[in-house]
């Protein structure tokens, strides 16, 4: 068999054209320590600050210091399987995560992964979850209410769309009732909304949705859970996933809500960050850049101006109190940097006024321009009413000869602050609102007993919706409380009284007759 040349020639010509050489860069670090869901790293010289970099088995972590001779990160995940002197690698990329219409309804991790068991977010879209906030050009005052549909806030701290009302309290006191109402009451009225739960247990998250999918809320809602037991930088970054999901949505035109439940424990999270990566500590051992933690994340709540589509970010930060002390570190610096706040108080709770708002701390300094006309008008005295009357409560307390205009007072208080109490879960309209505090305040409660006011009230609320549903309906068109409606009011009022009189009376008489037979 005789080999010939140009055989030889084509067989190695289509060898070499089938071997090709890609060459790769890669810059390749080596874990010197890890442990507590941090990693020192040695050898990623051109890193950035906030680049994520990939560990052994896929996880993900992200570049928090940058020092002399090593790189500090924290690691989004399980870091049991990461030992050190394994490999480390850039990925050039920042942290970002999937956005979109997609997300609604699901339940995310910090990380913007499903966890709800319903299959992969079908988004291709990603955003970076640190990003500047809208400049002051970009945005408008806030004017359009965002209606948590409770009494005691839309009628004295009210909420606007594009605002930060901060949710203060001591645990158990009922902060995120006021928030899971607030966004069952958006059903209907085109507002998306971002539940962010940090640090919580994963069976108080479960709960959270169980309520939300029987109030039909799930269909308009994103859930972003880091849990207690998730390491320090999932609760770290989770707030901001939830806002830049929410971000996405205000820069197409539509309003968000995000309620982050709580803030308190992302600072205690990004103090254990800080702490195990030696960074100086400040006071009760807070880094000092734990301001701006929490400013540059509520910066980024806003009302865009309608050149950039007129969208807006609404943030309900919550944050826990010891004892009832505002005057720490952590409620400090979020009261500073929110638009009011809602205080509420353990004393009031376990007394039975639910929602526990304190009406002497809580504030809007966004005030009546988040509150329609009508609520304005009705709810104009109220808070010094029952500032007024709390005073003269605590007075009155120490002697019993009272003066009738005192008693008047008190009367008065005593109502409106049984008016204002509402059940869980049970958001209210705002012409009823309107309507409620109204009769309220035209002391047409204050002949009846405190025991029967809740009774007088939805009988009266549902009185109104069968005989006089054009007073309501007056309300919410307009938003207003014009005089022409409030005559019907008045008249719907007064017929409702002389029904109820006669009730009551029929009622009183029917309970002496069985003791009128004992006696006897």
């Amino acid at each position: 068999m005789k080999l010939r040349p140009e055989e030889i020639s084509s067989v190695l010509s289509q060898e070499l054209d089938k071997y090709g050489r890609d060459l790769a860069l890669e810059s390749v670090g080596t874990i010197l320590q890890v442990g507590d869901g941090i990693a020192r790293i040695y050898g990623l010289q051109e890193v950035l600050a906030g680049e994520l970099i990939k560990f052994p088995g896929d996880i993900m972590g992200i570049v928090l210091n940058l020092e002399e001779d090593s790189v500090g990160a924290a690691i989004f995940g399980d870091d049991t399987h990461i030992k050190e002197g394994d490999q480390v690698t850039r990925t050039g990329a920042i942290a970002s995560v999937p956005v979109g219409e997609a997300v609604t309804g699901r339940v995310l991790n910090a990380v913007g992964q499903p966890i709800d068991g319903e299959g992969p977010v079908p988004s291709d879209e990603m955003r970076p979850i640190e990003v500047k906030a809208p400049g002051v050009i970009d945005r408008q005052p806030v004017k359009v209410p965002l209606l948590t549909g409770l009494k005691a806030i839309d009628s004295m701290t009210p909420i606007g769309r594009g605002q930060r009302e901060l949710i203060i309290g001591d645990r158990q006191t009922g902060k995120t009732a006021i928030a899971i109402d607030t966004i069952i009451n958006q059903r209907g009225k085109g507002v998306h909304c971002f539940y962010v739960a940090i640090g919580q247990k994963q069976s108080t998250v479960a709960g959270v949705r169980a309520t939300l999918e029987k109030h039909g809320a799930m269909e308009y809602t994103t859930i972003i859970s880091a849990c207690a037991s998730e390491p320090a930088p999932m609760l770290y970054i989770a707030p901001y996933t939830g806002c830049t999901m929410a971000e996405h949505l205000m820069w197409q035109g539509k309003d968000t809500l995000v309620v982050y439940d709580d803030l308190s424990k992302q600072a205690n999270a990004y103090r254990q960050l800080s702490l195990l990566l030696r960074r100086p500590p400040g006071r009760e051992a807070y880094p000092g850049d734990v301001f701006y933690l929490h400013s540059r994340l509520l910066e980024r709540a806003v009302k865009l101006s309608d050149e950039k589509g007129g969208g807006s970010l609404t943030a309900l930060p919550i944050i826990e109190t010891q004892a009832s002390d505002v005057s720490a570190y952590i409620p400090t610096n979020v009261i500073s940097i929110t638009d009011g706040q809602i205080f509420l108080e353990g004393d009031l709770f376990y007394s039975g006024v639910r929602p526990a708002v304190n009406v002497g701390i809580s504030v809007s300094r966004v005030g009546g321009n988040a509150q329609t006309k009508a609520m304005k008008k009705v709810a104009g005295s109220l808070r010094l009413d029952l500032a007024q009357y709390r005073e003269l409560a605590a007075f009155a307390q120490f002697g019993s000869d009272l003066d009738k205009a005192t008693q008047r007072q008190l009367t008065r208080g005593e109502r409106m602050v049984e008016i204002l109490k509402q059940d869980q879960y049970v958001p209210m309209s705002i012409q009823k609102q309107v309507a409620i505090i109204y009769a309220g305040s035209q002391g047409a409660l204050d002949d009846v007993p405190l025991t029967e006011v809740r009774r007088w009230e939805a009988e009266f609320l549902a009185f109104l919706e069968q005989r006089h549903a054009g007073a309501l309906h007056a309300i919410e068109q307009s938003g207003q409380l014009a005089d022409d409606t409030a005559e019907h009011l008045n008249a719907a009022i007064k017929e409702f009284r002389s029904q109820w009189q006669a009730q009551l009376e029929v009622a009183l008489a029917a309970a002496a007759e069985p003791n009128a037979e004992a006696g006897a």
